[in-house]
């Protein structure tokens, strides 16, 4: 049989649960944080019945309303793609505004080659005056090109002929407005005949060219946006995989220091040096956390172990033992069962502190704690008392005669001699007691007091003896 040897402490009831009377008093707070917060989100996540109305919550009058925080992994997309968009825009911009300056120079340079050419052909037709001729040469050249208009004046400045594109709709109309406002102006070049100025030719442009390349510049632009919206997006998410996602990890691991105090958790690595570093630090400072509450967890039980143990034998002390006895019984109680109580004193222990000194008398009972502990089962339990008194507590035996069995090797045991410091040895025995629940009495005071008393009368009876507590009279 063994001896069943009480917990120091109860162990925590989790990896990160501290213990109680030494570590932070946050702990009670947090544990109180995370029940509000267990049961605000069990209301949030209830569904109303159906038919029922849901009423939304307005805030007090006058409370200040507190604006929902953005996430950094909102607030990294949206400026990714602001300085996306951005960098398009702004290109598309300057192209755009090279291009028309480019355009508008070759539109000017292409009217005077048209009305050069335009020239040419009407010079004829303007020296002999022949205004049908003129009109049909002008006509014939300025069809096939981009312009809205041909004017041919003679020397007086007169109008001698002209032709113009007939109207289109609503598309010539918004491409004449866009030419209007981005083209050059019409051109004006002499006709000359051997030298002399014979008329003069008015062109102006159409402006179909420069619509189309607006036109075309704005889908190219647009195109742009969309490739960029995309590839920005791809890039977006893999830029907040790496960045956004570590953070989120060692927020986890925060939260769960900070609410369950689970120090052992460790954020993981990750290929950004800022954040690996971050990481580190957070990890190395978990170290320290985890090794402060292992340390206080130790000293708690270590203090507890005091409180419930006698320093010298390592045994039980009378509170716990007492503590433990009620236990006992209300167990008894409840199942029809017995519980016995061994009470043992040493005898001549005075004497031998006297005579021997007090190292002597505690080799003594060290000694007796041992023997007591060898013969018991598991669930007995050996205590001492004070003194060189001590109790034994046998729960779930069925009758007297097994608890003085027992009794009988205890006192057997003790015959053995006892190793002093100095090497002698000394032979001491003992007077035990037997009370039995509920034989005896019904409550722990009672059955103690039952067996101390028995213990008493084996004491008159000699050293070395045992004796069973007398029944309670009815």
């Amino acid at each position: 049989m063994t001896t069943q040897f009480p917990p120091a402490h109860p162990p925590p009831s989790g990896p990160g649960t501290p213990v109680a009377g030494l570590l932070s008093p946050q702990a009670a707070p947090d544990a109180a944080t995370g029940a509000a917060t267990h049961e605000s989100t069990h209301e949030s996540t209830h569904e109303p019945p159906p038919g029922a109305t849901t009423a939304t919550p307005t805030p007090p009058v006058g409370s200040p309303v507190r604006p929902r925080r953005p996430s950094l992994q909102r607030v990294l997309r949206r400026t990714h793609l602001r300085l996306a968009v951005s960098a398009v825009v702004l290109a598309a911009l300057l192209l755009s505004v090279v291009a028309w300056i480019a355009l508008r120079a070759y539109a000017e340079n292409n009217l005077l080659l048209i009305g050069r050419s335009l020239a040419y052909t009407a010079e004829a037709a303007v020296v002999f005056g022949d205004k049908v001729a003129a009109q049909e040469a002008i006509a014939l050249i300025a069809k096939d090109e981009d312009v809205v208009q041909v004017r041919v004046l003679d020397a007086r400045n007169a109008q001698f002929a002209m032709w113009r594109r007939p109207d289109g709709g609503t598309l010539a109309r918004i491409e004449r407005t866009v030419a209007d406002i981005a083209m050059p102006g019409p051109v004006t070049l002499p006709i000359r005949h051997e030298d002399k100025v014979v008329g003069t030719i008015e062109v102006q442009g159409q402006g179909n060219q420069f619509f189309v390349f607006l036109m075309s510049g704005i889908g190219g632009v647009l195109a742009c946006l969309a490739v960029t919206f995309g590839v920005a997006n791809v890039l977006a998410k893999r830029m907040h995989r790496d960045i956004v996602k570590p953070l989120r990890a060692l927020a986890e691991v925060a939260h769960a220091v900070r609410r369950e105090r689970a120090f052992h958790q460790r954020v993981a690595a990750t290929p950004i040096a800022e954040l690996k570093e971050l990481g580190d630090d957070f990890n190395a400072l978990l170290d320290e956390f985890e090794g402060w509450q292992n340390h206080l967890r130790a000293q708690n039980a270590t203090l507890a172990h005091q409180a419930n143990h006698d320093p010298l034998t390592g045994l039980p002390n009378r509170a716990y033992f007492e503590s433990r006895l009620v236990q006992a019984l209300d167990e008894a109680r409840e199942l029809g069962t017995h519980v016995a109580l061994l009470y043992l004193d040493s005898n001549r222990f005075k004497d031998i502190n006297d005579q021997l000194g007090h190292d002597a008398g505690d080799a003594v009972l060290v000694a007796i704690a041992e023997r007591l502990r060898q013969p018991l089962r598991e669930g007995d339990l050996v205590a001492r008392l004070g003194g060189d008194e001590f109790a034994v507590m046998l729960p779930g035996v069925r009758q007297t005669s097994n608890a003085v069995r027992l009794a009988q090797n205890l006192l057997a045991s003790m015959e053995r001699p006892i190793a002093l410091p100095d090497g002698s040895e000394l032979a001491t025995s003992m007077s035990i007691g037997v009370a039995l629940y509920p034989t005896h009495a019904d409550d722990a005071v009672a059955l103690l007091r039952a067996a101390d008393a028995a213990m008493y009368q084996a004491k008159r009876a000699g050293d070395g003896t045992w004796h069973v507590a007398e029944s309670p009279k009815g």
